[in-house]
């Protein structure tokens, strides 16, 4: 299967300026794994119209990771299915949000994960807490499925 095969690709990047008249790019991804790259593209992408530093720009490609990986993994399983990204390109920060139809969860309260509190699994949310500036977890605009939105400060 070619990557960008058409069949396959469900939309195409959109750019619209919302929220405030801040640049906003939404990419829909297949729920495939093989897909997480365009993600981390088009975070790439973004720091060309904005400077990031390299620490900056690998701390958000690894927490959009995690995030689509989480989607990709708990809400669709086997089944076909899509995650929504939508960036928000604000002067002093980045927001993503991450967006699937799955069945939702329970949002998981912070622990501390030590050498004897190490799990397989359930990891992705705490690498995010840990890389965002800010973390909203909760469910999709229409009550259905699971919304991860991330703020990640940026020097302007």
């Amino acid at each position: 299967m070619n990557l960008l095969e058409p069949s396959e690709f469900m939309g195409t990047p959109t750019t619209s300026t919302t929220n405030g008249g801040a640049p906003t790019v939404r990419l829909t991804i297949p729920a495939k794994a093989e897909y997480i790259t365009l993600v981390r593209l088009a975070l790439s992408g973004l720091s060309q119209s904005r400077e990031l530093s390299d620490e900056t720009l690998g701390d958000l490609k690894l927490a959009v990771t995690e995030a689509c990986s989480n989607s990709i993994r708990h809400a669709y399983g086997d089944r076909e299915g899509s995650v929504e990204v939508v960036y928000e390109l604000h002067p002093d920060r980045l927001v993503v949000e991450v967006c699937d139809d799955g069945p939702g969860f329970s949002v998981p309260e912070p622990t501390l994960v030590g050498e004897d509190g190490l799990h397989e699994g359930g990891l992705g949310i705490a690498i995010i807490r840990e890389l965002a500036d800010e973390l909203e977890l909760g469910s999709g605009d229409s009550g259905q499925g699971s919304r991860l939105r991330l703020v990640k400060f940026i020097q302007a």
